[in-house]
């Protein structure tokens, strides 16, 4: 199934006494960069998100964010540093009897200043938590890959519809190349029979320079093979596994055919054709930077 490389996916769940949220975004990228955002006591979970979100995509550049907040008040303690709280309230009193300001210090005003109270919280069991935030990631990523395939379904109708204006195009070249052989061939006579005047014309020779003509603008082994690519899109695009580097490749192929097809184009109509046609091989060759 063709996936897009941009994608989204969130869920947040409270499980064993955690409240976790999981956020999953990707934007394109040539190869697989995962970055991620953990609470600072949790980078063993990096590792663990970054193989478990690369178990489900190849390519993209993503970023995961997530969030761990205990709803366990158990796990949590205030400490006092009392040797500080005493040395501030000496310090205090000392100063209130060298200016004459009273000395008038409140538990408030104490538990105000810088590292009295402070919180220490439980050192988290790895593996609990771990197995909890993948069971959220699990959510997200299903999410996440959910609108990678949906962006993926219009990206690849898009495609196959341009593909077949393409085949359209490519009959107009097939159909009027004929037709500018013998508008050539009947200039040439044309020309000939003004410089020749009343003098015989050799009908064989303006059938050579006609069959030579023929053979020099000839696109017959170009749409033969423009076809054979364009099949070959199609079957790429019903793949299962992720496809973007092969079509990047076979893109490589289309316009190298209808390059040679427009450096032999020898008429204005048929010039428009190909210039059409290699419109729509470049609409195809953005969308397919946004697929994996």
């Amino acid at each position: 199934m063709i996936r897009s490389m941009t994608g989204y996916g969130r869920s947040q769940q409270q499980l064993n006494g955690w409240d976790i949220t999981v956020e999953i975004k990707s934007v394109n990228h040539r190869y697989f960069e995962f970055s991620c955002r953990t609470p600072r006591n949790c980078a063993f979970l990096e590792d663990k998100l970054k193989a478990q979100v690369q178990s489900r995509i190849s390519r993209g550049k993503v970023d995961c964010y997530c969030a761990i907040v205990s709803t366990d008040a158990g796990d949590s303690a205030v400490l006092v540093n009392r040797a500080l709280a005493k040395s501030y309230l000496a310090a205090m009193r000392e100063l209130a009897e060298e200016t004459g300001v009273p000395f008038e210090v409140t538990l408030r005003d104490l538990a105000r200043l810088p590292d009295v109270f402070t919180v220490e919280r439980a050192v988290p069991d790895e593996e609990a938590l771990t197995a909890a935030v993948q069971t959220v990631a699990a959510e997200a990523l299903d999410r996440f890959v959910a609108m990678r395939e949906t962006e993926g379904a219009r990206l690849r109708a898009d495609i196959e519809s341009r593909s077949r204006t393409i085949s359209g195009l490519t009959a107009r070249i097939e159909e009027q190349s004929p037709k500018t052989v013998e508008a050539y061939r009947e200039r040439l006579y044309q020309k000939l029979s003004q410089l020749l005047a009343d003098r015989s014309i050799d009908d064989a020779r303006v059938l050579t320079e006609a069959a030579i003509f023929a053979d020099r603008i000839a696109v017959d082994e170009e749409t033969v093979r423009l076809r054979s690519h364009l099949h070959q899109l199609g079957e790429i695009l019903g793949a299962s596994d992720p496809v973007g580097r092969k079509l990047d490749f076979l893109m490589q192929e289309l316009n190298r055919e209808a390059n040679t097809i427009g450096s032999k184009a020898q008429d204005a109509k048929n010039a428009a054709v190909v210039v059409a046609l290699k419109s729509e091989l470049e609409k195809i060759r953005e969308q397919i930077q946004n697929i994996e």
